[in-house]
């Protein structure tokens, strides 16, 4: 189990797509232990993947504010702020 899992997804969403079938297949139960075990390998793989394309994706997000000046300024995007109708 040394050899490196090389990635062939470019993109989130296809990166998604193949983790959630890793789990699925993971959760079966149906796999040889080795097999399980190289399935797992390359789910914590597409996992980091997608934990690294979705911290790319944050640090690009900017809200642009208004100051009371009239100017924009950029304001680092902070999840759940202004967001409608809260419990």
């Amino acid at each position: 189990m040394n050899k490196k899992t090389s990635l062939p997804f470019k993109d989130f969403e296809t990166a998604l797509g193949a983790l959630e079938q890793k789990v699925k297949q993971l959760e079966e139960g149906n796999l040889p232990l080795e097999e399980a075990l190289r399935v797992f390998e390359e789910g914590m793989a597409l996992s980091a993947f997608c934990g690294q394309k979705l911290h790319e994706a944050e640090q690009k997000v900017e809200i642009l504010t208004k100051r009371s000046d009239g100017s924009l300024a950029p304001e680092p995007f902070s999840p759940g702020a202004g967001e409608v109708g809260g419990n």
